[in-house]
């Protein structure tokens, strides 16, 4: 009797307090009737990769070839085993944590099909379907991370059996076989995996809502192979509501997520609505955060009264992540960040660190030359694996900052401690939003709006995210990088601690190809010094030079390097 009393309190507290999401009107709430604005971040490359993230696309883009490419070196048997360690530290409850203490409230998981059943083809009797539990104790798993913290879980099909159209990367997508769309078998596997999923998580408070299609992008009559000028989209939407009849035959409770045609966007010849939970999901990239390029899904949103949500965005530099973040919150909009991780990245929350060993097979694949060993290969693969382990990643606090912080604060906090006396690196400028930390001319990559204006934003693509341009360096004291591609009238600003109201010798360790100038101002602008910078014969020739009697008062000082001439590449400064 006390047993059942107690599990009858356990459930109460799981469900009777439940914040189980809906919609009204055009709001997205919890059970309470409060607002949600879902902040979240999508899982990108764990359970689907695609060839960018781990650096292949220039030879195998979807994952089929990837998995191709890894067993011509280490055999089936050896891919497979790259795999189980590879989705076994992709994502750990440590990552959740660490998602959680950042600020965001939810997370999208971008499933592969092939996780949770096998393709048609291999299916053992044509029709049914085989059920496996690698990709349901996956989800499982990240569930309970997720509710632990208080955070939202929304279930995307990213990769569904027989691809959702021609961009064959995010669907992994083998042409050569079925298309969903061509493929009555296909479609009714993706219907059948809607429903179990649907059962098997209709009670569960924290699954935020089931996302049905990812960014499909198919000419059913239009001519763009992508989707963009469909005008009906009529298979689409007669899809999703059949996927949503079966789901709610099981599920009456969670948000149905309807995504458009051209990657998420195209909502043409939408029909009338076929159910009273549903949210219209766009995606955003590389293009101006105004209310005109959101125009469009605004309308959407008035017309049906119906929430919207931001279901994918990102690859892009801080700036515009500030920017987009204070668009959405100004309209109410959710979003979902991509991805978390890749390899060699500095646009996501973490970054995988490349080795020497992976990057001579990624030189094999794609120029030929003489086949790695596959105990070589191997390893190889499995340091890679390894180091996508929470403990082994290198988590981007810069990022981390212009998505929070940024948005509502345009003060300047330090990216590390720097006290004089004492050496400062170039890199280690003050986190904080363009024109507050620092300025850069280029910073932004918005091609979709300005095809002229496609930009690396940080040239160097090294360590932070900013517009800053950060490389390389082969300096013989080094912090590994040093700001480069520097233009007049760009500058720095770095957090400074005296232990005294002292003048100190102020010694510059730069490179410039042409005599050159610093100047040196407080924040408020006051002049310090000016700092007259020889040629030192071009790039990676360092040098350093010495000015004295720059003064800081005893505390706390921002000071700011001002680049007066183009071309000085900065390694550090050093107070003594």
């Amino acid at each position: 009797m006390k047993r059942t009393i107690l599990m009858s309190v356990l459930l109460l507290s799981q469900f009777g307090t439940s914040q189980l999401l809906k919609t009204n009107g055009q709001k997205i709430v919890n059970d309470k009737g409060e607002n949600i604005q879902l902040k979240g971040l999508g899982l990108g490359g764990w359970m689907l990769q695609e060839g960018y993230m781990l650096k292949t696309a220039d030879f195998a883009g979807p994952q089929y070839k990837i998995k191709q490419k890894i067993s011509e070196l280490i055999g089936e048997d050896g891919m497979k085993e790259f795999y189980k360690s590879y989705w076994k530290n992709g994502i750990t409850k440590q990552d959740i944590d660490l998602l959680a203490k950042a600020g965001f409230n939810s997370v999208r998981l971008p499933m592969h099909y092939n996780l949770y059943t096998l393709p048609i083809e291999k299916e053992p009797v044509k029709g049914q379907n085989t059920w496996l539990e690698e990709g349901f104790k996956m989800t499982d798993d990240l569930l309970k991370w997720c509710a632990d913290n208080k955070m939202y879980l929304i279930l995307d099909l990213h990769a569904l059996p027989g691809g959702q159209g021609n961009d064959v990367n995010i669907s992994d997508n083998d042409k050569s076989k079925p298309s969903l769309w061509d493929s009555e078998e296909n479609q009714k596997k993706t219907i059948a995996f809607w429903k179990k999923i649907a059962d098997r998580y209709k009670n569960e408070p924290w699954i935020g809502g089931y996302d049905l299609i990812n960014e499909p992008n198919i000419n059913f009559t239009g001519k763009n192979p992508n989707g963009t000028d469909e005008m009906s989209n009529a298979p689409l939407w007669k899809f999703q509501k059949e996927i949503t009849e079966a789901i709610r035959e099981v599920d009456k409770k969670h948000i149905i997520i309807l995504e458009g045609n051209g990657w998420g966007n195209n909502y043409n010849g939408l029909t009338p609505l076929w159910d009273n939970n549903l949210v219209f999901s766009f995606h955003k990239y590389w293009n101006n955060n105004d209310d005109a390029t959101i125009k469009g899904i605004l309308d959407l949103r008035e017309k049906h009264n119906i929430p919207i949500w931001l279901g994918e965005t990102g690859e892009n530099s801080n700036v515009w992540f500030t920017e987009l973040i204070q668009l959405m919150n100004k309209h109410n909009i959710g979003y979902a960040f991509w991805p978390m991780k890749k390899i060699d990245n500095i646009a996501g929350i973490a970054n995988v660190k490349i080795t020497p060993e992976y990057q001579k097979l990624l030189d094999y694949w794609k120029n030929g030359g003489e086949k790695p060993t596959k105990e070589f290969a191997t390893k190889a693969l499995m340091k890679i694996a390894d180091n996508y382990k929470f403990s082994n990643v290198e988590i981007k606090n810069d990022v981390i900052d212009a998505m929070f912080r940024q948005t509502t604060d345009d003060s300047t906090k330090p990216f590390k401690n720097h006290e004089a006396p004492g050496r400062v690196f170039a890199t280690d400028y003050d986190l904080g939003r363009i024109g507050s930390a620092y300025k850069d001319n280029d910073f932004v990559n918005l091609w979709v709006s300005d095809p002229a204006k496609r930009s690396e934003w940080n040239s160097g693509n090294q360590m932070r995210n900013d517009g800053v341009d950060i490389y390389l360096c082969n300096d013989k004291l080094t912090n590994r990088y040093y700001v480069g591609k520097t233009e007049k009238g760009e500058w720095l600003q770095y957090t400074i601690n005296s232990k005294a109201d002292k003048g100190y010798t102020f010694d510059i360790r730069y490179a410039a190809g042409n005599d050159s100038k610093v100047r040196i101002e407080d924040a408020a602008g006051k002049q310090l010094a000016t700092v007259s910078l020889p040629s030192t014969g071009g790039s990676n020739q360092w040098k350093t030079i010495s000015t004295k009697a720059l003064n800081l008062k005893k505390g706390e000082n921002k000071i700011r390097i001002i680049f007066e001439s183009d071309g000085v590449d900065l390694n550090y400064f050093e107070f003594k």
